[in-house]
């Protein structure tokens, strides 16, 4: 069996795979002591038949949580998504420094899910991300916006007398109350950002595939037309794409 780890701006998700199937994930908060040992005795003893944890890849869009690689580091082989590690996709971007470890793995997923063609994957979570990988499998870059809790957080926080305001799905478009307004406004607003991204793509790749992933996903899902896909947990599949790829190097 082999593991995946994806440390977030909030949460760190840890991923059990056996061969290329998902077959547990484990969520906890960033500022949570994690019993790597006792974790992973855990899971081979709730797995048996699927053999030993032996290999691993750990990615954060962040600061490192240096005691959990260390721990992990000493239990299995664990690989580090940094620059000196192999990707198979050729990253295009001007800045590849600053490209966030998740956006990678995104990129990643979706070539290995989509070979051969143009592919834009918009990651709703903290943030909104729109990435375009060309079907060639060159990343070329995309957009970062603020998501949808931080949207409602920050009418709360840089204004007077704003609340803050409990998310739903179904916002009417026109609000008839300061709370239904700020509801109308980041959902139907976020949903039109969105899709004006994707019709200024689809302008330019006629035949883009469009995969939506994230926690936010269900906001952006109920409408899916032909070549739009919902897929969650893509950043761990993207991850075990790269762990595959580096495994014998």
């Amino acid at each position: 069996m082999e593991i995946v780890i994806d440390q977030g701006n909030t949460r760190i998700k840890i991923a059990l795979f056996h061969n290329d199937d998902i077959i547990e994930i484990k969520t906890f908060d960033n500022n949570e002591s994690i019993d790597v040992n006792t974790m992973l005795n855990n899971l081979e003893l709730k797995y048996p038949g699927n053999g030993t944890i032996d290999l691993g890849l750990f990615s954060s869009v962040g600061k490192i949580n240096q005691n959990f690689v260390r721990e992990m580091g000493s239990r299995i082989r664990l690989l580090i998504l940094d620059p000196s590690l192999s990707i198979p996709v050729n990253i295009k971007y001007s800045t590849p420094e600053t490209l966030g470890h998740d956006r990678i793995a995104l990129a990643v997923a979706a070539h290995a899910k989509f070979p051969g063609h143009d592919v834009l994957v918009i990651d709703a979570g903290t943030c909104i991300t729109c990435d375009f990988i060309e079907k060639a499998g060159k990343y070329l870059g995309g957009s970062i916006s603020p998501g949808i809790s931080m949207r409602f957080n920050a009418l709360h926080t840089f204004t007077t007398n704003l609340p803050l305001v409990t998310q739903t799905k179904t916002p009417e478009l026109i609000g008839d109350s300061t709370v239904t307004s700020i509801q109308s406004g980041v959902i139907n607003g976020v949903k039109a950002e969105v899709m004006g991204f994707i019709e200024q793509y689809k302008s330019l790749y006629p035949s883009l595939i469009v995969v939506f992933t994230g926690g936010d996903l269900n906001y952006f899902d109920k409408n899916t037309k032909n070549n739009i896909f919902a897929i969650p947990n893509l950043v761990l599949l993207g991850l075990k794409e790269i762990l595959e790829y580096n495994a014998n190097k």
